[in-house]
């Protein structure tokens, strides 16, 4: 069999998380780095070839959104990963898009649904006003008049929908990643104000989706029950009705024309289910992730994103009417024509208080016993997944093993799990990363003497964290974009994010010491490990100081770094060149120093 290289695993384009049908149902708009770069895209959902729509030089298209009449998209992009966001629009037959708002320091986040039913009205949010605020803007395009509506203290307002009759405007009012309120405001009244309608069923997550075709009230995902569910609100009565009540979270949800579609996350599995005419019934797709579901307006066609550990992240489309999937598009990279992916292993191993931590784990084909890599995901209320991924299958192929749990914090398992880091980074994550590497050395196919650490953001700092504070003989360690300094962290985030970070991560002077006591930096003269540092000049959550500092305390005590910064990139990469060549590099340090005797 061939030595692949890395970008051998590589696929061909990555998505963003945006997929939306035309009017007619007959296209999908979506973003993508097929050429190389960013770009909005649309494709025939009847299967067919990709047509490039825009491209702007440095720009990252994030969201989509179609015009009513279907002549036209709106889009938001960044610039090299800054996320100040400007809203652009194209029409079909249009050589370059025309801007809508695009003042450079401004977040703007537009609705999933951001037309009234004339096509003339368009809501987004922004922080236009005040940086630390996020307002809801309802713009007419044909006069350029702005109405804005301000949320109240410590919440961050986000508009999710017009409702089909124009009349209401449904928004989130987020406090933190686990509580979220629903908003109506009253466009038929003059000088409505946003009045929150969840308030009367308790704190928690009420989280608003979609509206009910004939605007009698709209669907919610809500934890009211545990598991997070899907629920209806009445608007006549203020009723809240379960419809998807399940021993998992429910994730994506969305309606059309008498149809309801969600997804359970059964262990890291996402798992569709489609209700039509009161009954309910689960398309057969290939076992993986799913993410961005969306539906045709005539609620006969489902399309989402698809990810699986054998195949890379696709476009896919159901007939609901036959439950066929077919894939939109095929990137696969031309290493998947000769080897056979890995599919992973689910375990549970114990950790601290009785509790169990769910993990995966990828085992080379070759015989053992084999080095290993912990691999921790980011967020960090993020989930481990069943998904593609290059790095695995890369490092597998050569003869490395991955180990990926989802520690405490994790989504997926319930909100009381997912709270448990909340104000705790560097606490009880590390401990269960700790009983992760304990584990590990009781299984017999893998070689512990020779362990490696990887992550991104928060993953980043999580690997940090075991390097510096856990006596483990680490191989190596690689850290991308990784805070390692928690209070510049709290103090640096987006001023949008601040209730978030405090009720995350704690307020940067008044929980200074702990934050200081549980940072990396706090604990570098402990690293010793080989470390390689990739971080994106650009970032504006982990700026790029703060990596500058860590790497130079640690090369002054001679620590071999090998630190890489990309001065087009931000929090993460979204050009191609970019990412593949740092996970190749990342890639080609694991595999020096996990497979050197």
């Amino acid at each position: 069999m061939p030595s692949f290289q890395y970008q051998d695993f590589v696929p061909a384009q990555r998505f963003q998380r945006a997929l939306a049908f035309s009017p007619q149902g007959d296209h999908i708009a979506y973003s993508s780095n097929a050429d190389g770069r960013s770009a909005l895209w649309t494709v025939p959902a009847k299967g067919g070839s990709a047509r490039k729509l825009a491209q702007l030089p440095g720009r990252i298209v994030r969201q989509a959104a179609w015009t009513p009449d279907g002549t036209g998209i709106v889009f938001t992009a960044d610039h090299e990963g800054d996320e100040q966001f400007a809203i652009f629009r194209i029409g079909l037959d249009d050589d370059e898009p025309a801007p809508i708002a695009t003042s450079p320091v401004c977040q703007r986040v537009l609705a999933p649904s951001p037309f009234d039913a004339t096509g003339r009205r368009l809501v987004y949010g922004a922080n236009d006003r005040d940086p630390a605020v996020q307002d809801v803007l309802v713009r007419d395009l044909a006069t350029g008049e702005t109405q804005r509506f301000e949320p109240e203290k410590n919440v961050m307002f986000t508009p999710i929908a017009w409702s089909p009759d124009s009349r209401w405007l449904l928004v989130a009012g987020g406090r933190s990643n686990t509580e979220s309120a629903s908003y109506l405001v009253d466009l038929g009244r003059p000088y409505a104000e946003p009045r929150c309608v969840t308030a009367a069923h308790g704190d928690g997550l009420f989280a608003p989706q979609a509206w009910a075709p004939d605007s009698s009230g709209f669907y919610l995902l809500t934890d009211l029950w545990g598991f997070t569910a899907a629920a209806f609100y009445t608007l006549a009565d203020g009723e809240l009705t379960p419809v998807a009540r399940h021993d998992w979270d429910v994730e994506e949800l969305d309606a059309a024309c008498g149809t309801l579609a969600w997804t359970v996350n059964e262990a890291g599995r996402s798992v569709l289910h489609v209700r039509r005419e009161d009954t309910v019934v689960r398309p057969d797709v290939p076992s993986g992730v799913i993410s961005t579901l969306t539906l045709s307006p005539d609620g006969r066609t489902a399309a989402m994103l698809l990810d699986t550990p054998a195949h890379p992240e696709e476009i896919v489309v159901v007939d609901l009417d036959d439950a066929t999937p077919r894939r939109l598009t095929d990137g696969r990279p031309s290493a998947l024509h000769t080897v056979t992916p890995v599919r992973p292993e689910s375990i549970t191993y114990p950790t601290a208080g009785g509790r169990e931590v769910h993990a995966f784990v990828y085992s080379p084909s070759t015989p053992g016993p084999h080095p290993v890599l912990l691999s921790i995901h980011g967020g960090p209320e993020g989930q481990e997944r069943p998904r593609y991924a290059a790095l695995y299958q890369h490092l597998l192929h050569h003869g490395v093993a991955v180990f990926a749990p989802n520690i405490a914090g994790s989504t997926g398992y319930g909100s009381a799990y997912q709270k448990l880091i909340y104000r705790d980074w560097g606490g009880i994550d590390l401990d269960d990363l700790d009983h992760a590497v304990r584990y590990l050395r009781a299984r017999p196919d893998l070689d512990t003497d020779r362990i490696a650490v990887f992550g991104g953001s928060y993953g980043g700092f999580a690997a940090l964290s075991c390097l510096a504070r856990l006596p483990h003989g680490w191989a190596a360690g690689v850290s991308i974009c990784g805070p390692s300094n928690l209070v510049t962290l709290a103090s640096g985030a987006p001023p949008t994010w601040r209730n978030v970070i405090d009720v995350l991560l704690g307020d940067p002077e008044r929980d200074a010491e702990r934050l200081l006591a549980n940072s990396p930096v706090t604990h570098a003269d402990a690293i010793n490990a080989p470390l390689m540092v990739l971080q994106g000049a650009r970032a504006p959550r982990v700026p790029r100081a703060e990596s500058d500092n860590l790497v130079e305390r640690l090369r002054d005590r001679g620590v071999h770094v090998d630190y890489q910064v990309f001065p087009d990139e931000g929090h993460g990469f979204t050009t191609q060149a970019n990412e593949i060549r740092a996970y190749s590099e990342a890639a080609a340090f694991l595999i020096k120093h996990l497979t050197a005797r």
